[in-house]
């Protein structure tokens, strides 16, 4: 049951699981939808991370080149 690679949400869906069958399959597609959002969350804060480093290169491209006039 454990796996470090897990997530919160599929960890939780594995407790539910073991803990009660009946519920898990009530609960199956609101756990799906968790996964997705999750998946979503991910891949925002990558697009998100990514742009800002994005940024801080095009900032340290212009100090470069603004200095580099200077001398």
């Amino acid at each position: 049951m454990s796996n470090d690679k897990q997530s919160s949400v599929e960890w939780l869906s594995e407790i539910i699981r073991f803990a009660n069958k009946e519920l898990y399959a009530e609960m199956f597609e609101a756990i799906e939808q968790a996964k997705e959002m999750e998946k979503e969350q991910h891949v925002q804060i990558w697009n998100d991370s990514l742009e800002e480093v994005l940024k801080k290169l095009e900032s340290l491209k212009q100090y470069y080149n603004s200095n580099q006039r200077r001398r």
